[in-house]
């Protein structure tokens, strides 16, 4: 796989420091990756996302979800059996796993559920208010004057003094 330089965008941006880290271990996700377990991601509606993997054979308490600084980890360990079994044919995997996400600002999971050996994973975006595109209203007649060199301001900070 080629190996892309990231390090002259480093030096002409700012705060891009969350992109380029996910740029750069985009690569190695790909090469180390596995498909266990197999999983689906959806969009069930503006806002919503649900995550679904496949885990059959794993109960409730072999299971772990993380959310910590943007990435989704979902990891899987088997317990041991008690007695020893002597398999004949070994077709069902009894492997351990962690599978990761990586989720956008704002975006929480809400919930989740194990039903018939399929993991579902609800996630939320919720944007904060001061965020979100607001309407300025228009009015009609003279605009009410409006202190542009902050003299209102500086009147506060004397007040408070």
């Amino acid at each position: 796989m080629t190996h892309f330089d990231f390090s002259p965008l480093f030096r002409t941006t700012v705060g891009y420091d969350r992109l380029m880290r996910l740029l750069e271990d985009s690569s190695q996700w790909t090469e180390s990756s596995t498909s266990y377990p197999p999983y689906n991601i959806e969009r069930t509606g503006e806002n919503r996302y649900r995550v679904t993997l496949a885990v059959a054979g794993f109960a409730e308490e072999e299971l772990s979800i993380l959310v910590h600084e943007n990435t989704l980890v979902v990891e899987g360990k088997k317990k041991e059996t008690e007695g020893r079994v002597a398999f004949l044919y070994r077709g069902i995997a009894k492997r351990a796993f962690k599978r990761q996400f990586q989720v956008a600002d704002h975006v929480r999971a809400v919930g989740a559920n194990l039903d018939n050996g399929l993991l579902t994973i609800d996630l939320v975006r919720e944007v904060p208010e001061e965020l979100k595109p607001r309407k300025i209203t228009i009015t009609n007649g003279a605009p009410q004057a409006t202190p542009v060199d902050g003299s209102k301001l500086i009147e506060r900070e004397q007040a408070a003094a």
